[in-house]
């Protein structure tokens, strides 16, 4: 029977730990939505086929989406500064492999989302299909 609270508890841990609910429940980014596709093989999104690049796609989301290529997978962000009002700042910049807040100039890892204040970058899910990458929430 000890066992089989473990195991109950263990599960309710781990159906609990998930920072995209954090990430997206943030009340200074409203809830746009999302459905968007870009081809690698355009020039302009040709960089992302190399580890540690990123763009943003402007005119989605709050600010715009950033996509970063994270080494095997594909983040996608909103560009929106999460720890400010939307209409207070600019799109956030790519700055290497952070995004930098336009605000109070917070670096936000691509690879993790997060800035150390209180809310990490917006994300959204990605999929992808040869050299299309699909982003949606």
């Amino acid at each position: 029977m000890k066992k089989f609270w473990l195991l109950i508890v263990f599960v309710s841990v781990l159906f609990s730990c998930s920072n995209s609910e954090r990430s997206n429940n943030n009340p200074n980014i409203p809830n746009y939505s999302v459905n968007l596709s870009v081809d690698m093989n355009l020039p302009a999104y040709s960089n992302l086929k190399f580890v540690s690049n990123g763009v943003i796609v402007p005119n989605f989301g709050a600010k715009g989406i950033i996509i970063f290529n994270a080494g095997g997978t594909y983040n996608a962000f909103d560009a929106a500064c999460p720890n400010q009002a939307v209409n207070s700042c600019a799109a956030m910049t790519i700055d290497g492999i952070n995004a930098v807040c336009s605000c109070d100039k917070t670096s936000y890892s691509l690879f993790t989302g997060l800035g150390g204040k209180e809310y990490p970058l917006k994300q959204y899910r990605v999929e992808v299909n040869g050299t299309l990458i699909h982003v949606y929430n």
